[in-house]
């Protein structure tokens, strides 16, 4: 984005339940997903409605352009964009134009997000996912069962890319764009395997290291366009957000702290934590920030045979979350709360 454009919040929530996280798969082995409590549909209606409650920002809303041809090609995730020399004179700020017709519904949500949803979670609540979509936000996937990329065959992968996109897409009659990997567990072939099954963007790459489960991704070669990384010309990576600072040392490494949300957003102090999203939007103009339904929910059965750190890293402040991202939400109402895809459609545009 340019440096006089409105500051972008990408708010992404991972639909999944309380017993499908990593952290408990040695204690609530897969074949038992069926027996526990679904608490899912409840905890997300939360989140719907805390983001319909949210403090009116600047968004992007109504009409695109009519220079953009978007079309989608369920199969193929191929789009038609303008040629390189029609981009618009002011760039992506374009995109998200306050004067633009605003086409506001009683269903319209003063925030827009992202919902990662599994696909196991869509069979068995199809009407959610309707519900998600029809509320204004972006429905995107997170693979049918929460199985770890890195841990799966290039064919297998792709088969689960394929299903749960077309899943999704035939639950809310439109196009699925985009996908999280379980745990943010990606790398560059990976990559390879996500954009041959149709997707126009992944959003997995956490570049915080010291977490054992997280994928790595080397960058290097591929073109920055606002915080994400173009992989291919109709294919893109979005990071999520960590605080990155350089020690006064020149010759040592930055330092990256995370900072992009989750049971990070839940254990550091919310005071802290504002002023990490505040630096990470003036050196990025951009924020990727993500959560999960069952963060909000301190009231959902305890594991109690999971390993003592692992039930620590889970239950830490449920009770606090909502209230702390309501805090969020009404600290940088200022911002363009805009899903990833329509983030996505701005840069390309721009051909940053």
């Amino acid at each position: 984005m340019t440096a006089k454009s409105q500051k972008c919040f990408l708010l992404t929530v991972d639909v999944e339940d309380w017993f499908q996280v990593e952290n408990f798969k040695t204690s609530i082995p897969f074949d038992t997903w069926n027996e526990r409590e679904l608490r899912v549909e409840r905890n997300t209606h939360r989140l719907l409605d805390l983001l319909d409650e949210g403090k009116e920002g600047s968004r992007i809303q109504g009409s695109r352009d009519s220079r953009v041809t978007n079309i989608w090609t369920k199969n193929s995730g191929v789009r038609s964009q303008e040629s390189e020399s029609e981009k618009w004179e002011t760039g992506a700020d374009n995109v998200f134009n306050e004067s633009k017709q605003q086409t506001n519904s009683p269903h319209e949500p003063s925030v827009h997000a992202t919902f990662f949803v599994l696909g196991w979670i869509a069979k068995k609540l199809p009407g959610l996912i309707r519900e998600i979509h029809s509320r204004g936000h972006e429905v995107a996937s997170h693979g049918n069962n929460h199985h770890l990329c890195t841990a799966e065959s290039a064919e297998s992968l792709k088969k689960d890319l394929t299903d749960s996109k077309e899943r999704l897409e035939d639950i809310i009659g439109g196009p699925v764009q985009g996908y999280r990997a379980p745990s943010f567990s990606i790398n560059n072939d990976i990559l390879k395997v996500i954009e041959d099954a149709g997707y126009l963007y992944d959003a997995s790459y956490n570049s915080f290291d010291k977490h054992g489960r997280y994928g790595k991704l080397s960058t290097c070669g591929y073109r920055k366009a606002g915080i994400a990384f173009r992989i291919s010309d109709g294919f893109y990576e979005i990071p999520v957000s960590n605080l990155c600072l350089k020690p006064i040392a020149h010759s040592l490494q930055p330092v990256v702290f995370p900072f992009g949300g989750g049971g990070y957003f839940r254990l550091i102090p919310y005071l802290v934590f504002r002023k990490g999203i505040q630096r990470i939007l003036k050196m990025d103009g951009t924020y990727s920030f993500y959560l999960h339904p069952w963060e909000i929910d301190p009231g959902q059965p305890r594991v109690e045979n999971a390993p003592t750190l692992l039930k620590f890293r889970h239950y830490v402040n449920l009770a606090s979350t909502a209230s702390k991202i309501e805090r969020m939400l009404s600290d940088f109402r200022d911002c363009r709360f805009v899903t990833c895809g329509e983030y996505v459609e701005a840069i390309a545009i721009e051909r940053l």
